[in-house]
């Protein structure tokens, strides 16, 4: 005690002195005070950056600036954040609506925050002003400057919701190919920014249209339906047919040719004419992004390149053809919108575009394509999967070079997903969006729930079930195995740095928290973390619930089981290197709040994603980096776990709040004794015997060792001499539950 005294006495006499005594006295390492209090100034400050995003604040007389006489600005709606415009005249007329864009989408720029613009259309649905309010784009902000930004804005103006609008590359002018299309020529140098420009335009303008103009019948295009990601069937090339999951139009040359009878270039196709009853084209449709469909037609390392790049109710369709025509042709741009194809729904355009992936279909009997692309439909432009859709392949002809005479017909080809892959709108409305979904896995949560209750009553009945080290082993492994197979590679509830990341990236920009609600098992599990935290530290989660460290541990006991032995890191580098798994941990929520560009990157020092949610199905350097970690831990016990995972090192700063040393100990235990310390795989035992609750994994050896009388080296002493072993110590603990005190 005295030299407790002392240190707080020295600790007391810095500046920080009162945090510290307190921190000593709390039994709370003062570096986990700093790193916590580290971690809470990196959201701090990310709270406080640019990129918060904030509802629009135009005041009505501000509005009016943007419209004046003949026009006038009425009051803003009650019930959806638009003016009224209206034309003067003895009665005013209502001529359209004027809103910013930052309250219907909140799409983020290339600099990482949402643009604010004006954005004006008449009852008609054509757009009569766009503006540019504010925008953070590094390209304009301190390269081109406002001028061209203003420039692009104002080729919104004439154009109609009823065409499919696409931005276009200054270098691939090709104009306007037919009606029913729009094309706005692009900003050099500033591709990325004014393709966001052009989704969040078209996103928001619809979403007032349809609520005040009655487009596509006034469906909200926030209430569609959600595609099952519980229903995964794998289904064959016929079934996927036959079912109408992939749909096949198959159209020749005599279909092409009636398409044009009648316009000017009725003749201009001579294949056509010469061979009608040969193929034109074969077109494949197919919704991949329905679990059942992407994961029949394609391998997990394809899924995995399509889904990467998907965000939460994004769809990916994949377009395959093969004939003489094609949607690729010479003026296709990669990861732009496709010149040649368009999605309408509810005889509404929705923009599309290439996701510049390169995949193949890996079924047995699906067709060699010519032509293979999937396409992006992002979650705002509202496409409903519950609803029919339509893809339109546009077949041009031109003849001439300088000023070509072209024609366009379209190759319209109907898409309907079966009902039973779908929630309705109506169904998720009713729960509420994420009740859907924790009602589809109530089994599962079920399933959990038990097992949790199951492993809490084991830890608090340690001394009536575990006696016997035989019970231990049989009880501990058969949990690991529920905990990897069912926890980890079923029901994907494997807990990461990414779940804090998410977190933070959220509360940094203005976002709320209700996405977590969607994952019940990453709710469940945390929230059981959060509570066991407080009563028994970290251990509980990276001891039991961690899939991948329990998949180390099994790997670990084969290693055993062959006669591998352990290696034993010496205590100076032990002590080094766990301190990688801070290092990583505050590295990775510093990119979580000012480098978002790279956190995706930094935190596949987790090899989680690797092992257990694609379960290897990746690509070699992840699969070697994981398979490394683990024969490492053949011969390291728990090493990855011990030194370098950053969700570890977190819970263990929050682990310095538990306040019960619960795990039962002697009063010999480290003087003389030092049978357990050896026998500790993590080397959580200190020398002077008493547990290192920040590195203890909670396996319960020490607690078998305890009760077991052929093992517990007091025990045999006091067995074979009627003695105690001798340590000058005050007599043994008396056992409380659990819990130990001195009597």
């Amino acid at each position: 005690m005295n030299s407790q005294s002392d240190l707080q006495k020295k600790q007391s006499a810095k500046g920080s002195g009162r945090k510290l005594r307190w921190a000593w006295q709390a039994g709370i390492h003062p570096s986990r005070v700093s790193l916590l209090a580290l971690s809470l100034l990196f959201v701090i400050l990310g709270a406080l950056s640019p990129r918060v995003v904030k509802a629009g604040d135009l005041s009505r007389e501000a509005l009016t600036a943007f419209f004046p006489s003949p026009f006038l600005v009425g009051e803003k709606d009650p019930e959806l954040p638009v003016w009224i415009i209206f034309k003067e005249g003895p009665v005013p007329k209502p001529v359209g609506y004027a809103f910013e864009s930052i309250d219907f989408a909140q799409i983020p720029g290339f600099a990482g925050t949402p643009m604010n613009l004006l954005v004006a259309i008449d009852m008609d649905g054509r757009l009569i002003n766009v503006r540019v309010l504010s925008q953070h784009e590094p390209v304009f902000v301190g390269g081109l400057g406002q001028e061209p930004l203003d420039a692009f804005v104002e080729q919104y103006r004439g154009k109609s919701l009823l065409q499919n609008i696409r931005v276009s590359s200054m270098m691939n002018r090709k104009g306007r190919i037919s009606e029913q299309e729009a094309v706005l020529d692009g900003v050099s140098k500033a591709t990325v920014s004014v393709r966001i420009i052009n989704q969040t335009v078209i996103s928001t303008a619809l979403q007032v249209a349809r609520a005040k103009l009655g487009f596509a019948h006034g469906r909200d295009p926030n209430e569609v339906a959600r595609v099952r990601q519980d229903l995964l069937e794998k289904k064959s090339w016929e079934e996927l047919l036959s079912q109408g999951l992939v749909v096949h139009r198959q159209v020749y040359n005599r279909d092409v040719q009636a398409l044009f009878v009648g316009t000017r270039l009725e003749d201009g196709d001579a294949v056509a004419l010469a061979h009608p009853d040969e193929p034109f084209i074969d077109l494949y449709v197919a919704l991949v992004s329905v679990p059942t469909i992407g994961r029949s037609l394609f391998d997990d390392t394809a899924m995995e390149e399509i889904t990467r790049y998907l965000e939460e109710g994004d769809h990916a369709i994949l377009v395959m053809t093969d004939g003489r025509y094609s949607f690729i042709d010479e003026d296709f741009v990669r990861g732009a919108t496709p010149r040649l194809l368009s999605i309408t729904q509810d005889k509404l355009p929705m923009d599309m575009r290439d996701l510049d992936v390169e995949v193949v279909p890996a079924l047995a009997g699906a067709p060699k394509a010519d032509s293979i692309k999937v396409f992006q439909v992002a979650s705002h432009a509202g496409l409903d999967p519950a609803l029919p859709w339509e893809l339109s392949l546009h077949v041009l002809r031109q003849r001439g070079r300088i000023y070509p005479e072209r024609v366009v017909k379209d190759i319209v080809t109907p898409y309907q997903l079966p009902e039973r892959f779908v929630v309705r709108a109506e169904v998720q409305k009713k729960l509420e969006g994420w009740k859907a979904v924790w009602l589809e896995r109530a089994w599962e949560i079920v399933a959990l729930v038990l097992a949790l209750a199951t492993l809490t009553g084991a830890l608090l009945l340690q001394k009536q079930l575990f006696a016997s080290s035989r019970t231990l082993v049989v009880f501990r492994y058969a949990f690991l195995a529920f905990t990897l197979g069912f926890v980890g590679w079923y029901a994907q509830g494997q807990l990461s740095i990414v779940n804090i990341t998410a977190l933070v990236q959220a509360m940094t920009a203005g976002r709320g928290l209700k996405f977590y609600l969607y994952d019940p098992m990453t709710v469940i599990l945390w929230g059981f973390v959060l509570m066991t935290l407080i009563v028994w530290g970290r251990g509980t989660f990276c001891g039991w619930l961690c899939p991948f460290g329990a998949l180390q541990e099994f790997v670990r006991a084969v290693a055993k089981r062959i006669g591998i032995g352990q290696v034993r890191v010496r205590e100076k580098w032990d002590r080094g290197l766990k301190k990688i798994k801070y290092i990583a941990l505050v590295a990775i929520l510093l990119g979580a709040v000012l480098f978002n560009g790279l956190v995706d990157w930094m935190v596949e020092v987790e090899p989680f994603k690797t092992a257990i949610t694609v379960a290897f199905s990746r690509s070699w350097p992840y699969v070697t980096y994981a398979v490394g970690l683990l024969l490492i831990g053949a011969f390291i016990y728990k090493f990855f776990c011990r030194y370098l995972c950053p969700l570890g090192a977190g819970l263990e700063v929050l682990g310095s709040i538990r306040r019960f040393d619960w795990l039962i100990r002697r009063s010999e235990c480290g003087s003389p004794c030092q049978f357990c310390r050896t026998a500790c795989d993590y080397d959580a035992i200190r020398l002077d015997g008493s547990i290192d609750y920040r590195e203890c994994f909670q396996c319960l050896d020490c607690v078998s060792i305890y009760y077991d009388p052929e093992r517990c080296v007091a025990e045999i002493v006091l067995r074979k001499t009627g003695r105690p072993l001798s340590n000058g110590k005050p007599p043994a603990p008396v056992e409380e539950e659990g819990v130990t005190s001195n009597a």
